[in-house]
């Protein structure tokens, strides 16, 4: 009965967050703090709605965040909500450019100022990459990558794809690698505390000096590194919660 109560009101909620999102954003369209106040309200009442507990660690390296890259493993569509609450200020992300025809959270995407991008055209791809850059260095603003393209489902940290690694070494700028620990397929969203995640803030990564040749070192590096945070933080907080 709880799961059934859950799935109306956060469907709801949702909806509802995404139509005045979209209105608040018609009167401040692409404002570079957009994102982040959207992405605060989706996940404070969302979490709430769903009983999970965000854990994080390390929160202060996000606090006065030089303009980047910021990227983060891909579980399921539950991260709006868990990784919402650490959105820096001035931040956009990525998104196929499909999403525009998703109902009000297509036009919220956009008009907060994200970044939609043909994946199977190439040189689309690599002109929005290059304004990407351009935005940082520019405009200081940052960026947030899901690297793997698409949601693991909580099967483990997937392949990273090269485009957040570019755009880093064209802006010459750092970029802070973010892990949440394995949460999907495994919350009780049928108990009223449905789980614990813990998300860790690791320590940022210098692309400066790096050229075009080095993005694939620069992929394994970060990627390493969130795969262990991953292992680590699994074994220190498993979900959902054993009490």
């Amino acid at each position: 009965m709880l799961l059934l109560v859950r799935y109306v009101l956060f469907s709801l909620y949702f909806a509802l967050i995404a139509v005045l999102g979209v209105v608040v954003c018609l009167f401040r369209p692409f404002n570079p703090n957009n994102n982040r106040l959207l992405a605060r309200i989706f996940s404070y009442g969302g979490l709430k709605i769903l009983g999970l507990k965000v854990k994080i660690e390390n929160p202060e390296r996000l606090f006065d965040l030089d303009p980047g890259v910021v990227v983060s493993n891909h579980q399921s569509n539950l991260d709006l909500f868990v990784l919402g609450c650490i959105v820096p200020p001035k931040t956009a992300s990525i998104g196929k450019k499909s999403l525009k025809w998703v109902p009000f959270f297509g036009q919220l995407f956009w008009l907060a100022g994200n970044v939609l991008i043909d994946r199977k055209n190439a040189q689309e791809s690599i002109g929005a990459m290059d304004d990407v850059s351009r935005a940082i260095h520019e405009d200081h603003r940052s960026i947030w990558v899901f690297a793997e393209g698409t949601r693991n489902k909580g099967r483990g940290l997937g392949r990273f794809k090269k485009g957040a690694f570019h755009i880093a070494i064209q802006a010459q700028c750092s970029i802070t690698p973010v892990a949440a620990g394995t949460y999907s397929g495994r919350l009780k969203l049928n108990e009223w505390r449905s789980g614990e995640v813990t998300v860790s803030i690791l320590p940022a990564v210098s692309a400066e000096g790096l050229e075009d040749k080095d993005v694939d070192d620069l992929l394994q590096k970060v990627h390493l590194q969130i795969a262990n945070e991953i292992g680590r933080l699994d074994t220190l907080a498993p979900v959902p919660l054993d009490e």
